[in-house]
């Protein structure tokens, strides 16, 4: 109930408190480097693609957990020196856990909500690890220990629950009943305000009983997220404990919840930007988590003194029940985890900056009385009242029966309900009892049963729920799958679960595994299909995702360390199946082990965290015969920008229709929102009654299905530095595919030209490329033949269109589309004109590559694209600085009047300057004609020795760029060249022998091109001094 407070309410704001864990396996086998400092309270956090930019934030409390420690005997960490800066699960407990305690005894509600993205620490931090307990445990401990040694002065009852909420679902993980298919309902009550319905509260009295609670939810918890296809990354846990206290003597009781809440993963998803899903992220998954962000957010606020009209606790199922946490009666703080690795640098950022806002909310916490202990109160002194009555009518000597019957009869009523009230506590605790000698019997089973035959145990992304199921395999034949009806038969549930799905064998302390046909089995990473013996610690993956861990008999165990065989070792092995890990990526682009780049292991990660999720999908879309096959891809692996550096990496999933092949490129963030919906649909569908009576889904809500879109084949680079000598180039390119595969190859062409189009000649090309400031400049980009289409050779009907942007275009340009041809005609031409060359202009052609995408399906678009009257596209638009602010703010009409006037003033400029150098020909010529016979002779050379050696210059600049354009090729060639991640030590030799011939190959080219250059040009040299000593 909605507590009295027996004292004023004070303002108390949020303690927040920043814990920094080590790295884990993953970050240090790829050498992460670590990008947080601590100093006392302050938090630094560094860019790691920016040594120069770093962020300070300031805590109530900060804990380095990140290195510095060591195990000791007893298997728990601790610092490496006395008094180090390490900080571990009993410092932690003592700055937090040890205040949420004091606070709770002294009857106020206390709450601890420890956030940070999935696998960050949190639930270390909350639960713990084996020996290595965290805040909840230790926190009960002391309860029961305060609880015995104060027993004289008060009685205390302990009521424990624990629930789960996943996509706006209530799970009760206490529960006995079968769970409901719509969770648990929140309900409002005037006095308790929000409250779970339903929820069961379990009576402890030592700290052993809560342990052995927590290990019931976190079973129930697994099964659950099993059965549900659920990522428990993306649950919230809540456990309550609810503390009375009974003073006899004062006859006051204190009552106080303690909240202790393990939030999802805060996980900030990385996108483009440049795409929105057509189905908004509506599933209920990260609801709660979003609006307890905003909910932060309006309550920080209001404390800096900004109007907030309105606080959302209603929008979720988590802050409705956390609204006392967040504003209202509780003493609350927040311990936000950190991983302090590069490559979580996103993620830790944003943690931190939600943790700054937390720490403004204030809160108004109170002393509860518990509203029981009032009636007690109340009971009691109606009693008293009336044995004083009944003294004073035997005293008067009055006959009064009815009345003194009366009032005995109200005396033993109110001592009846006195007694009940009492006793109500130990009668709980009596039915409680009953649950624990169940549950120790089963765990005493259990526990023989494991030191007796070999068994396989699950393997969570949830550290805290691995190991939690254990399936013994007894002598003989067990089938595996979901039928349970067997009395020889293992139950488990799961996507892609048969209902016999393989057969276990334990003969002659042997154990082998043989999968029914049909079914998914692997083991250690490889995809098995007949009777395979299994050895210790072998790792089995069944179905779409059911992970597994075998253990051996207990002859074969060793004392070895399981821990290393988690969720990640499992996803990376089946990646390394696939050809990816860590090490191929680096390779492929030219890294050095010590020197991985973050932005390759950012994509390694999001690689197997997404291969079970896209396994997932898969299985779905075939129970649901949706017909369509998820498959990962990693985005820009072989690729460059214009500039030639590489393309930023990223994930992205490729969709494709089993029937008719077409294909959509999805990122990672809308798949991952594609997810969820299709697990919606799924539960409604499968799960929830195999889809009876329902209508099938409009295809615009179906999150299996999108619109056609264009596809991104690849891309070929053409440099065009040979357009600032106005030297002709034609190339043979490669269209490379986001993985690096060949595409296609396109013949293109660069031609200087005049405005008329007419190809320019050799005596045209310049020496100095700044000769062209201020003049105009025409080219033409000829696209002529796109050959050997690998994606009209997969699907005839498909067609393609090359795009490209050059300069300041305001969009991209594209060919027409051409159809079901693997070598087709394009036959393209587009010239492009600079009315006045700038030195922008020109720096782009001398170190600039223009980018030619090749598209799938592509429709063409020419919108907004000015030409000149020659049908030429104009680029490199020039803007008189004083008409800058009017064309910005002007109308679209008048924009374009003055564009106009623009134009038609250079044109006039330019037309007077021809007419100049007309006339200025003309008096030449007349001159020439009528001058001396010296003078006329001496102008003669003069004019003919000039054009003949530029003529000579511009040759040899041709004929060195076109030689250069096969150098250019050869280097990549090289770029590419890697060896066979399967080559033994002979075909490495045979690829240093392969790999030296290239570079040998490569370096005559070079070497070649240089000669025949300085040769050309010495020789042009020597003619000029020969024939004449104008140019000495």
């Amino acid at each position: 109930m909605r507590a009295r407070g027996i004292e004023m309410a004070s303002k108390d704001c949020v303690k927040v408190a920043v814990r920094v864990r080590p790295f884990n396996k993953r970050e240090r086998d790829a050498g992460s480097r670590c990008v947080i400092s601590m100093t006392s309270n302050n938090i630094t956090i560094q860019d790691p693609r920016n040594q120069q930019n770093s962020r300070t934030f300031t805590f109530d409390y900060a804990y380095w957990s990140h290195n510095s420690f060591s195990r000791n005997k007893d298997g728990l960490f601790v610092p490496e020196e006395a008094g180090g800066r390490y900080a571990d699960q009993a410092n932690v407990f003592h700055g937090l856990g040890q205040g949420i305690l004091e606070n709770a005894l002294q009857g106020y509600n206390a709450t601890l909500l420890a956030y940070g993205q999935t696998g960050s620490g949190k639930s270390y931090s909350m639960v713990g690890y084996g020996p290595n307990k965290g805040l909840i445990p230790i926190l009960c401990e002391r309860l029961f220990q305060f609880i015995r040694n104060s027993q004289d002065s008060r009685q205390c009852q302990v009521f424990f629950s624990m629930l789960e909420i996943y996509n706006e679902l209530v799970v009760d993980l206490l529960s006995k009943a079968s769970r409901s298919a719509g969770g648990l309902r929140v309900r409002e009550d005037q006095q308790r305000g929000f409250y779970v319905e339903g929820l069961r509260r379990v009576p402890c009295d030592n700290a052993v009983q809560v342990e052995q609670l927590m290990e019931q939810g976190t079973r129930t918890r697994t099964t659950a997220a099993t059965h549900m296809n659920a990522n428990s990354s993306r649950s919230h846990m809540l456990i309550i404990v609810q503390l009375k206290q009974i003073f006899s003597k004062e006859c006051i009781t204190k009552q106080s919840n303690i909240n202790l809440v393990d939030l999802a993963g805060s996980e900030r998803q990385r996108s483009s930007g440049s795409e929105a899903d057509r189905l908004k992220e509506g599933t209920a998954i990260n609801l709660s988590l979003t609006t307890l962000g905003n909910v932060i957010s309006a309550l920080a606020d209001m404390a800096l003194g900004k109007k907030v009209v309105h606080i959302p606790y209603r929008d979720s199922i988590l802050t409705k029940l956390l609204q006392s946490a967040l504003g209202g009666n509780s003493r609350t703080v927040m311990i936000a985890t950190l991983s302090p690795a590069d490559i979580c640098y996103e993620e830790s950022l944003s943690t931190l900056r939600y943790a700054e806002r937390a720490k403004r909310i204030q809160n108004r916490a109170v002393v509860n009385e518990s509203p029981t202990e009032r009636l007690v109160k109340e009971l009691k002194a109606e009693n008293a009242k009336l044995l004083l009555r009944l003294s004073r009518l035997g005293q008067e000597g009055r006959k009064a029966d009815d009345e003194t019957k009366e009032l005995r009869r109200l005396l033993t009523h109110n001592e009846l309900q006195i007694r009940a009230i009492q006793t109500l506590w130990e009668q709980h605790l009596q039915e409680a009892l009953k649950d624990w000698e169940s549950q120790y019997a089963t765990i005493t089973q259990e526990r023989r049963m494991m030191q007796m035959f070999p068994y396989i145990m699950n393997v969570n992304e949830d550290a805290q729920l691995s190991g939690v199921v254990k399936l013994f395999i007894q002598e003989g034949d067990w089938d595996i799958g979901l039928a349970e009806n067997s009395p020889r038969a293992l139950a488990i549930r799961g996507l892609g679960i048969q209902e016999k799905h393989a057969v276990f064998s334990n003969h002659q302390r042997r154990v082998s595994i043989t999968p029914v046909s049909g079914s998914k089995v692997i083991v250690n990473g490889t995809s098995v299909s007949k009777n395979t013996e299994l050895q210790h610690l072998d790792r089995l993956v069944l179905g779409s995702n059911s992970t597994y861990l075998y253990i051996g008999f207990p002859s074969e165990r060793s004392g070895e360390d399981w821990s290393r065989y988690d969720y990640d070792y499992f996803q990376s092995e089946l990646a390394a199946a696939e050809g990816i890990h860590i090490q191929s990526l680096c390779d492929n682009q030219g890294h050095r082990p010590n020197q991985t780049d973050p932005s390759l292991l950012a994509v390694f990660y999001d690689y197997i965290k997404l291969m079970p999720m896209v396994t997932e999908a898969n299985q779905m879309s075939k129970e649901l015969k949706k017909g369509v096959e998820f498959k990962l891809e990693i985005k820009n692996l072989a690729m460059s920008d214009s500039k030639g550096h590489d393309l930023e990496k990223e994930i992205a999933v490729r969709v494709t229709s089993v029937e008719s092949k077409q294909v959509w490129m999805w990122s990672k963030v809308k798949f991952v929102n594609r997810k969820f919906l299709m697990e919606e649909v799924y539960q409604q569908e499968v799960v929830g009654g195999e889809g009876a009576d329902r209508a099938p889904l409009p295809r615009d809500r179906d999150p299996f299905w999108d619109p056609l879109e264009p596809l991104h084949l690849g891309s070929a680079h053409l440099w065009l530095q040979s357009l600032a000598f106005r030297i002709p180039l034609e190339e043979q390119v490669e269209v490379v595919g986001p993985e690096g595969t060949e595409e296609a190859i396109l013949q293109a062409q660069l031609v200087p030209c005049s405005p008329t189009g007419l190809p320019l000649g050799e005596d045209d090309i310049l020496i100095d490329p700044s000769e062209l400031l201020g003049k105009r400049l025409d080219f033409q980009l000829v696209l002529d033949q796109c050959c050997g289409l690998r994606w009209v050779k997969e699907v005839r009907k498909r067609g393609v269109q090359i795009g490209f942007q050059v300069f300041d275009s305001p969009q991209p340009l594209y060919s027409p589309a051409v159809w079901h041809n693997v070598n087709p005609l394009l036959d393209h031409r587009v010239q492009f004109t600079s009315l006045r060359t700038s030195q922008e202009l020109l720096n782009y052609l001398q170190s600039t590559a223009l980018v030619l995408e090749l598209w799938g399906l592509q429709v063409s678009c020419m919108d907004g694209v000015q030409m000149t009257q020659e049908d030429s596209i104009i680029i490199d638009k020039i803007r008189a600085p004083e008409k800058m602010a009017e064309e910005t703010s002007g109308s679209d009409l008048s924009t374009s009047l003055r564009a106009l006037h623009h134009d038609l003033e250079q044109l006039r400029n330019t037309n007077a300057s021809l007419r100049k150098e007309n006339s200025a020909l003309r008096d030449q010529l007349h001159s020439a004609r009528n001058g001396v016979e010296n003078n006329r002779t001496r102008q003669d050379r003069r004019g003919s020795l000039r054009p003949s050696c530029d003529a000579e210059f511009a040759k040899a600049l041709k004929v060195f760029y076109h030689s250069m354009t096969s150098v250019r090729g050869q280097l990549q060639r090289l770029r590419r060249h890697k060896p066979s991640e399967e080559a033994d030590l002979l075909g490495l030799r045979l690829f240093v022998d392969e790999h030296s011939y290239l570079l040998k190959d490569f370096a005559e080219q070079m070497e070649q091109c240089v000669t025949t250059l300085k040769q050309d040009v010495a020789a042009i040299v020597r003619r000029k001094r020969e024939k004449s000593g104008i140019w000495s």
